[in-house]
């Protein structure tokens, strides 16, 4: 069984979506607002080139100003002047739907919850058994299950388990749906975490993102039973100190964050 090594939390900060739509728009709005009547009083059009560069610039200090992590500071600077290259390529509009579509059944959690697809690694995986290796007749909860890459592997490996993914994204959903479907300790079910009554479960597994940690703490405290044990991978609730931390042996250094109940 992996040893648990107590480690302070970190603490990540989160960013609502609707603030890195309103600093792209706040940036858009002050280059043409600015530049359209002097381009209008002129009767010339808009150097598109030239703007789209001043909007990328407007962006990423705005983002600065409102203290944006670096990657975002530097999405904000490409993200007009790459869509305006985009559009000069005359790409017929319907493969950017297609796109979009696929994207969506994929990545649905990105765009509602700001939760990605991350898939966990056998090392990880192998990490969690451990946990459960010295008990039996336990119920075992992923939340943002994905493809199953975890309760799928350890439901074929202990049989005297149970255990249940919950996945909200189409296409993720109907593979691990597929990959469960002869596996009668396994419950594979569609559904929105927030959803999820997490009182019956020994333990509670999620592989998120940084944004949604607090929040489902709030929510594991009020239905996780006591002794049960809630596992984050990678992301670590802020503000709270996990009960342990394993150290995981795989390319990407992963740590699981323990909290006991």
């Amino acid at each position: 069984m992996p040893s648990l090594s107590p480690e302070p939390s970190e603490q990540v900060p989160t960013r609502p979506q609707m603030r890195h739509l309103a600093l792209q728009f706040a940036a858009a709005f002050a280059v043409v607002a600015l530049a359209w009547p002097y381009y209008g009083l002129r009767n010339q059009q808009l150097p598109w080139p030239q703007t789209a560069f001043a909007i990328g610039a407007i962006a990423m200090l705005l983002a600065s100003l409102t203290r944006q992590p670096w990657w975002w500071r530097v999405i904000h600077a490409l993200f007009v002047p790459m869509a305006w290259a985009v559009s000069r390529l005359e790409i017929d509009p319907s493969w950017f739907l297609l796109l979009c579509v696929l994207l969506l059944l994929v990545y649905r959690g990105a765009l509602t919850g700001q939760i990605p697809l991350y898939l966990s690694n056998r090392a990880s995986t192998a990490a969690l058994a451990g946990l459960i290796a010295d008990r039996r007749d336990q119920h075992f909860l992923d939340l943002g299950a994905g493809i199953g890459s975890v309760v799928i592997a350890l439901a074929r490996e202990r049989p005297d388990t149970q255990f249940t993914g919950v996945e909200n994204a189409p296409a993720s959903w109907l593979v691990g749906r597929l990959r469960s479907a002869r596996l009668a300790n396994c419950n594979w079910r569609w559904g929105d975490l927030w959803r999820s009554d997490l009182a019956r479960y020994d333990l509670v597994y999620a592989f998120l993102s940084p944004a949604p940690m607090a929040a489902l703490w709030v929510k594991v405290q009020q239905e996780m039973r006591p002794g049960s044990l809630f596992v984050s991978n990678s992301f670590a609730v802020p503000d709270v100190q996990a009960s342990g931390v394993i150290e995981v042996d795989d390319a990407r250094q992963t740590r699981l964050y323990c909290y006991r109940i």
